[in-house]
């Protein structure tokens, strides 16, 4: 049988964009990847706070705590990248627990959930919700947030409910804290869900309109007493529609075409993607996660529902408004462990990101909940997890460092096209300038199987991208890696040297001694550059000429420059 580094040498000789590594140090040289002067038109914008969450309903008072005991470590993590991007997070508070959510205001406790294992083991299908629970959206500092109103359940009980529930949420959210409401957590799947089906078969687009149309109406009659400021026209918007996808029972165009923003307040249109699920036969992290091509044809039906959308006579609201995943991480029903909680996963992650920035998809939230497979982070320490960093939120920080700070510089995002399904490249361009480069390398290096393969004779496999660069005066460029130990890993990842673990200093960044960081690397004098980039890693290339959001420095947390 041959070695696995002569399997990944024979599968390197198709690439065209770099050179690969091989035992003597020598490499097949081809040609580079040009990249463009400016950034061109139809170059993807970023909204603020691209790099965003989505928090499971039930799991949410887990993730922020309450007023007497703050989640600070989940605060934490959300500063780092705040500091990245110039805005903290948004915080989606929905998912599927969402529509189990029925309020009941004598209830002394944040909430009472039943977890019925048959339905799903990773929340409770039965949920009660009190007063108490709102306490959890005053507990992070300068957090925006999206607040779920629950649509699915239609009892007179969980009617009643959602109206009561209404004073108690616009109060909490009151004081800069709310960025919009959604109302509904994938309608689109009211009449299939394999988890409880809420509505005939007979429910229609229509249908579906009325209900929104009825009960955002009355929401917005029982603020207008408590949160007068927010019931005004101004204020009172929403994220929608929510679809679970682009071809379930519901059709998102025939939504809009039946007026569902008669009432001109929707602010956000709002969309869900999974590109696998966690129990689909099939899937593996080199063939499912770390390839590129599974992520564009995934992405690919949310972009032409934009397209279709903005199309749209412009009285039905949908042509101007930013299009986003409201959810999305990588396999339904919470991922699988092996492959979602992997630094593969992260090397995943990135690029769904910026192939979503790329195309104007313009922000993005990461789903999350507790004691989930494809989590960012623990919020808290159960039976099942422990409280920590997980590796997809590497993933999270290596997007915003590459983004910059987007209130201050916003980037225009382009990809980089390689020829392998198993890597990637972007370009950020700020104010008419190439500033960044990013580089995703997702051929696996499974670091428990195979670091036995592997001896100082024969490394890491490494591979060399080159980049003509248009004319300019680069000087030094510098160098930050996103590395772990194996596409496989679940721990000892590092950002440019930083690690952002529990244990070490609550979720605050800490420079660790023992990693490589402070790289630089020349232009040549023909304008190319080249960067090796080892299996399953990612480098962000930064162009000293520019200066202000993007990452030479900066201050986080008071303890002076980290990134």
């Amino acid at each position: 049988m041959a070695r696995m580094r002569d399997v990944w040498l024979a599968l390197g000789l198709a690439h065209g964009s770099c050179a690969l590594w091989t035992p003597n140090g020598s490499s097949n040289n081809v040609s580079a990847v040009a990249v463009s002067a400016v950034a061109p038109t139809g170059a993807g914008v970023p909204l603020p706070a691209f790099v965003s969450y989505s928090i499971e309903f039930s799991s949410f008072p887990d993730f922020a705590g309450n007023l007497s005991s703050p989640n600070t470590f989940s605060n934490n993590l959300l500063n780092n990248l705040g500091d990245l991007t110039g805005t903290k997070p948004f915080i989606r508070v929905g998912g599927n627990t969402q529509d189990y959510a029925v309020f009941n205001s004598s209830i002394a406790v944040a909430e009472i959930g039943i977890v019925n294992p048959a339905i799903s083991p990773d929340y409770p299908t039965t949920l009660t919700i009190g007063p108490a629970y709102f306490e959890s959206y005053q507990t992070w500092p300068n957090t925006k947030f999206i607040h779920g109103f629950n649509l699915g359940r239609n009892s007179t009980f969980a009617r009643e409910g959602l109206i009561a529930s209404v004073p108690y949420a616009c109060k909490a959210l009151q004081g800069g804290r709310l960025l919009h409401w959604e109302l509904g957590n994938e309608p689109d799947l009211f009449k299939t869900s394999a988890q409880g089906i809420v509505r005939p078969s007979n429910w229609t687009e229509q249908s579906y309109v009325n209900e929104w149309l009825n009960w955002t109406r009355a929401i917005k009659a029982a603020m207008t007493g408590p949160c007068p400021d927010l019931a005004s026209s101004q204020n009172y918007t929403y994220y929608a529609p929510s679809f679970a996808g682009t071809s379930n029972s519901l059709d998102p165009i025939r939504t809009w075409e039946d007026g569902l923003d008669t009432d001109k307040d929707i602010a956000v249109i709002t969309t869900h993607n999974y590109i696998s699920g966690a129990t689909v036969p099939g899937v593996t992290l080199q063939g499912t996660l770390m390839n590129h091509t599974s992520n564009v044809v995934s992405i690919a039906k949310q972009l032409n529902e934009s397209r279709l959308l903005r199309g749209l006579p412009a009285n039905l609201g949908s042509n101007n408004l930013p299009f986003i995943m409201g959810e999305t991480n990588s396999l339904y029903n919470q991922g699988r462990p092996g492959l979602s909680n992997t630094f593969g996963a992260a090397l995943w992650g990135i690029d769904f990101n910026l192939w979503c920035a790329t195309n104007n998809i313009s922000r993005v939230h990461m789903h999350q909940g507790t004691n989930y497979r494809y989590q960012s982070w623990q919020p808290v320490d159960t039976n099942i997890t422990s409280k920590g960093t997980k590796a997809p939120y590497y993933g999270n920080i290596a997007v915003a460092s590459f983004l910059g700070n987007i209130v201050t510089s916003t980037p225009s995002i382009i990809n980089l096209p390689l020829p392998n399904d198993e890597e990637s490249a972007y370009a950020a361009y700020v104010n008419g300038s190439l500033a960044r480069l990013i580089v995703v390398n997702m051929m696996s290096y499974n670091a428990t199987d195979y670091n036995s393969n592997y001896t100082d004779n024969y490394p890491r496999p490494v591979q060399q991208y080159t980049f003509q660069l248009p004319p300019g005066n680069y000087g030094a460029v510098q160098l930050q890696r996103l590395m772990a130990n194996g596409s496989d890993a679940i721990t000892g990842i590092t950002f440019d040297g930083y690690s952002f673990n529990y244990e070490l200093d609550n979720g605050m960044p800490v420079l660790l001694g023992n990693v490589t960081r402070g790289e630089t690397a020349g232009v040549g004098r023909n304008g190319q550059l080249s960067v090796d980039v080892p299996f399953s890693s990612a480098v962000i290339v930064r162009f000293a000429q520019q200066s202000g959001g993007n990452g030479w420095s900066g201050h986080g947390h008071g303890h002076g420059p980290w990134w």
